[in-house]
Protein backbone atom coordinates (compact mmCIF):
# COMPACT_ATOMS: atom_id res chain seq x y z
CA UNK A 1 0.00 0.00 0.00
CA UNK A 2 1.19 3.46 -0.73
CA UNK A 3 0.41 6.79 0.75
CA UNK A 4 0.39 9.79 -0.94
CA UNK A 5 -0.78 13.62 -0.29
CA UNK A 6 -2.75 15.96 -2.46
CA UNK A 7 -3.23 19.62 -0.90
CA UNK A 8 -4.30 18.78 2.36
CA UNK A 9 -5.83 15.03 2.28
CA UNK A 10 -4.25 11.89 2.57
CA UNK A 11 -4.73 9.25 -0.06
CA UNK A 12 -4.08 5.41 0.36
CA UNK A 13 -3.57 3.62 -2.41
CA UNK A 14 -3.44 -0.02 -2.63
CA UNK A 15 -1.80 -1.62 -5.28
CA UNK A 16 -3.93 -4.98 -5.28
CA UNK A 17 -6.69 -5.51 -7.79
CA UNK A 18 -9.90 -5.72 -6.57
CA UNK A 19 -11.49 -8.52 -5.31
CA UNK A 20 -12.57 -10.88 -8.72
CA UNK A 21 -15.50 -13.28 -7.98
CA UNK A 22 -15.11 -16.93 -9.58
CA UNK A 23 -16.90 -17.20 -12.48
CA UNK A 24 -14.68 -19.45 -14.80
CA UNK A 25 -15.74 -23.29 -15.13
CA UNK A 26 -12.81 -25.57 -14.91
CA UNK A 27 -12.77 -29.27 -14.64
CA UNK A 28 -9.74 -31.32 -13.10
CA UNK A 29 -9.44 -35.26 -12.72
CA UNK A 30 -9.04 -36.42 -9.01
CA UNK A 31 -9.37 -40.01 -7.48
CA UNK A 32 -12.58 -41.28 -6.27
CA UNK A 33 -13.45 -39.06 -3.20
CA UNK A 34 -12.03 -36.28 -3.35
CA UNK A 35 -13.06 -33.02 -1.88
CA UNK A 36 -12.45 -29.14 -2.47
CA UNK A 37 -9.11 -28.58 -0.91
CA UNK A 38 -7.43 -31.64 -3.13
CA UNK A 39 -8.49 -29.87 -6.38
CA UNK A 40 -7.33 -26.50 -5.01
CA UNK A 41 -3.43 -28.69 -3.65
CA UNK A 42 -3.77 -30.47 -7.38
CA UNK A 43 -3.81 -27.35 -9.54
CA UNK A 44 -1.84 -24.90 -7.18
CA UNK A 45 -4.98 -22.25 -6.42
CA UNK A 46 -5.76 -20.42 -2.73
CA UNK A 47 -8.89 -20.33 -1.54
CA UNK A 48 -9.46 -16.63 -2.64
CA UNK A 49 -9.57 -17.70 -6.10
CA UNK A 50 -12.51 -20.35 -6.04
CA UNK A 51 -16.06 -20.61 -5.18
CA UNK A 52 -16.10 -22.64 -1.87
CA UNK A 53 -20.09 -22.07 -1.82
CA UNK A 54 -20.36 -23.70 -5.08
CA UNK A 55 -17.33 -25.98 -4.30
CA UNK A 56 -16.18 -29.56 -6.52
CA UNK A 57 -18.85 -30.92 -8.77
CA UNK A 58 -18.62 -34.59 -9.65
CA UNK A 59 -19.50 -34.60 -13.82
CA UNK A 60 -17.85 -37.72 -14.82
CA UNK A 61 -18.13 -40.68 -12.37
CA UNK A 62 -16.16 -42.58 -15.07
CA UNK A 63 -13.84 -39.89 -16.00
CA UNK A 64 -13.31 -38.92 -12.41
CA UNK A 65 -13.73 -35.35 -13.43
CA UNK A 66 -14.82 -32.90 -11.17
CA UNK A 67 -15.94 -28.96 -11.86
CA UNK A 68 -15.05 -26.24 -9.62
CA UNK A 69 -15.41 -22.30 -9.73
CA UNK A 70 -12.12 -20.20 -10.21
CA UNK A 71 -11.55 -16.41 -10.81
CA UNK A 72 -10.96 -15.20 -14.27
CA UNK A 73 -7.07 -15.02 -13.85
CA UNK A 74 -6.57 -18.53 -12.13
CA UNK A 75 -8.59 -20.31 -14.75
CA UNK A 76 -5.97 -18.57 -17.49
CA UNK A 77 -3.01 -19.30 -14.96
CA UNK A 78 -4.57 -23.15 -15.23
CA UNK A 79 -4.59 -23.69 -18.68
CA UNK A 80 -2.89 -27.05 -19.60
CA UNK A 81 -1.98 -27.87 -15.61
CA UNK A 82 -2.09 -30.93 -14.49
CA UNK A 83 -5.47 -33.09 -14.97
CA UNK A 84 -6.76 -29.26 -15.11
CA UNK A 85 -9.06 -28.44 -18.31
CA UNK A 86 -11.01 -25.18 -19.15
CA UNK A 87 -12.19 -22.87 -19.17
CA UNK A 88 -14.98 -24.10 -20.27
CA UNK A 89 -18.53 -22.73 -21.24
CA UNK A 90 -20.50 -21.50 -17.89
CA UNK A 91 -23.61 -19.95 -19.42
CA UNK A 92 -25.73 -17.82 -16.83
CA UNK A 93 -28.85 -20.02 -16.41
CA UNK A 94 -32.14 -18.57 -17.06
CA UNK A 95 -36.17 -19.50 -17.64
CA UNK A 96 -37.06 -19.25 -21.12
CA UNK A 97 -40.45 -17.57 -22.06
CA UNK A 98 -42.45 -15.60 -20.12
CA UNK A 99 -42.87 -15.85 -16.59
CA UNK A 100 -46.45 -18.25 -15.81
CA UNK A 101 -48.54 -15.94 -13.08
CA UNK A 102 -48.00 -17.19 -9.10
CA UNK A 103 -49.32 -20.54 -8.59
CA UNK A 104 -49.81 -21.37 -12.42
CA UNK A 105 -46.42 -23.13 -13.04
CA UNK A 106 -47.16 -25.36 -16.19
CA UNK A 107 -45.66 -28.54 -16.76
CA UNK A 108 -44.98 -30.00 -20.38
CA UNK A 109 -47.95 -32.30 -20.13
CA UNK A 110 -50.34 -28.62 -19.57
CA UNK A 111 -49.40 -26.80 -22.64
CA UNK A 112 -51.84 -26.18 -24.96
CA UNK A 113 -50.08 -27.43 -28.30
CA UNK A 114 -52.62 -29.74 -29.47
CA UNK A 115 -50.25 -32.57 -27.57
CA UNK A 116 -47.45 -32.24 -30.18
Amino acid sequence: MTTRQTSDLLIEESSAVAHQPPTTLITVTLPPGSTLQDAMRRLGIASGEVDEEYGLVLVDPEQQSYALLVTEEAGARLQGARGGHGPHANPRMEPFGPPSPPGQDRSPDDRDDGGA
